[in-house]
């Protein structure tokens, strides 16, 4: 049998004969060439090697965790150091899109479509989910539409082979150890074969892509049939269930809207639109606050501002449910689409208001620079990385009172240009 270094050489030796590229260049340039791609794969032999060191090493810390033998031999025969996981989690996107671009995508006409169609299709099931668990269909469903487009795309990476590779590789450890354990225990249960528990290259699983950790506390076996089974891509239920589960849990508010389109009126304070400052219904309407089609804001308890574009763009009230999507993920975009696909697919209509969209997304390096020019100001951002949070919007608005400008916290390209 040929190791790994002679077989991927053989490879590499191939695509040079059929790609013709290195037959015209010198000798020396192609000795160069071929030692740098045998260096190469003798990396890449030599990490394999540590990987499979590490599985050995990873199997009495399994094992005193309460994973049985024959689980965990059986979790990691034939598992492979996964560069491609590796890979997805170094990469940093030099790119940020802006909030509408990634509405457009999210909330695209294809999307509403289908999971219009999924509604039809399982009206009678998700009825009865919406009775069980207490918590709207449009909800879960959107939720589902986001992370796998229905059950189209749930990913078909092992969800050992990968945790495992991110625990080797180290950057990101004590989490993968810790979803290793857990979705080694959902096979030690019965719910899914070893060779069957897929997902996503950071371990996310399922139609609602759950990681292991959150499968175990909020999983739903809602057909009864003995599994919580939420890759079974002909009958969603036990994901929809789960899902449904979670949200409960985190406080869903059947029968509200995560939030509403409004306009806002002149002379507002913009400091106020922080989703940190919560008011009753009735003081924003006292403010002048109103619905986009006009009337005052309808009571669904307190609620904060929301201007994901500054003030030159929609502007919404967020409720409870908006919070509570967030404990899915910690996003106010990803909030703001799965409200918004909900609305939609159940009949609401498009944001009326215009987005800006001849604004482009700062770069990470201009996020950085921006940072550190309003900190040199004297409007300290708490630090440079590049993450726009809530001590940069903070810092954006104080220098915005400054100059004398709309303090409404939007990092734009042009606020970068007038701190130069």
């Amino acid at each position: 049998m040929r190791t790994i270094v002679q077989r991927a050489a053989m490879l590499c030796a191939g695509c040079f004969v059929a790609q013709g590229s290195v037959a015209a260049e010198p000798a020396a340039v192609q000795e160069r060439a071929a030692i740098t791609q045998e260096s190469q794969y003798l990396q890449v032999a030599q990490s394999q090697t540590g990987f499979e060191r590490w599985i050995r090493g990873f199997r009495a810390e399994a094992l005193s965790r309460g994973i049985s033998a024959r689980t965990y031999d059986a979790a990691f025969r034939g598992a492979k150091l996964n560069e491609k996981v590796i890979e997805r989690d170094r990469s940093q996107s030099e790119f940020t899109k802006q909030l509408w671009e990634y509405l457009d995508s999210a909330v695209s006409d294809t999307r509403v479509s289908n999971g219009r169609g999924k509604v039809d299709d399982l009206r009678r099931e998700l009825a009865q989910i919406e009775q069980r668990y207490d918590v709207d269909a449009r909800a879960f469903v959107a939720i589902w539409g986001l992370e796998s487009a229905y059950g189209e795309y749930m990913g078909n990476i092992n969800i050992i082979e990968a945790l495992a590779t991110l625990a080797y590789e180290g950057r990101r450890e004590k989490f993968a150890k810790q979803q290793l354990i857990e979705a080694l225990r959902i096979i030690q249960r019965g719910d899914i074969t070893a060779d069957q528990i897929s997902g996503s290259w950071a371990g996310a699983m399922g139609h609602t892509q759950f990681i292991p950790t959150s499968y175990q506390a909020y999983a739903q076996d809602f057909d009864g049939d003995g599994r919580r089974d939420v890759w079974n891509r002909d009958d969603p239920r036990d994901a929809l269930a789960s899902t449904a589960n979670y949200l409960k849990e985190f406080g869903w508010q059947k029968g509200q809207p995560w939030g509403v389109e409004i306009k806002i009126p002149a002379g507002f304070n913009y400091a106020a639109a922080d989703l940190k400052v919560k008011k009753p219904v009735r003081d924003w309407n006292a403010l002048g606050v109103r619905l986009i089609e006009g009337g005052t804001l309808p009571n669904y308890g307190d609620a904060a501002i929301l201007l994901p574009a500054g003030a030159n763009g929609p502007a919404f009230a967020v409720f409870k449910n908006f919070y509570v999507i967030k404990r899915y993920n910690n996003a106010n975009s990803y909030a703001m689409a799965v409200g918004h696909l909900g609305d939609r697919i159940f009949g609401g209509g498009p944001i009326r208001a215009e987005w800006p969209r001849g604004d482009r997304g700062l770069l990470r390096a201009e996020r950085m620079e921006l940072q550190h020019k309003l900190t040199a100001k004297g409007f300290s951002t708490q630090g440079v990385d590049g993450v726009i949070g809530p001590n940069t919007i903070e810092a954006v608005r104080r220098y915005q009172r400054a100059i004398g400008v709309i303090p409404d916290g939007y990092p734009s390209l042009r606020l970068l240009q007038r701190l130069k």
